[in-house]
């Protein structure tokens, strides 16, 4: 069973910048590609980007490519999604997902999200 758990969410102007984590446990971490997806309020649950095991390959929604950068510390069992130049459509809660292979959709663990809020 692996346990996820996300932190540096907060309060940020437009322009601005936050690093979230996520860090992992009760598993080996380096067996699964990280996810990072994000929910608005009154939204579904959208994709954000993925970084395979290795963390040689990274994939990102079309809304945040260019902005947001996902990367891996497997030594820290830790993945991290890097947002520049917020904006207030970036607001809503983060979530980090493991899934125990590179390809396909399926998630097999999630974390409890971490909440970011954009002001304009």
């Amino acid at each position: 069973q692996v346990q996820l758990v996300e932190s540096g969410g907060g309060l940020v102007q437009a322009g601005g910048s936050l690093r979230l984590s996520c860090a992992a446990s009760g598993g080996a971490f380096d067996g699964y590609a990280m996810g990072w997806f994000r929910q608005a309020p009154g939204k579904e649950r959208e994709f954000v980007g993925v970084v395979t095991r290795s963390g040689g390959r990274t994939s990102y929604a079309n809304s945040v490519k260019g902005r947001f950068t996902i990367s891996r510390d497997n030594a820290r069992n830790t993945v991290y999604l890097q947002m520049n130049n917020l904006k207030p459509e970036d607001t809503a809660v983060y979530y980090c997902a493991a899934k125990n292979s590179d390809y396909g959709t399926s998630y097999n663990y999630w974390g409890q999200g971490t909440q970011v809020t954009v002001s304009s």
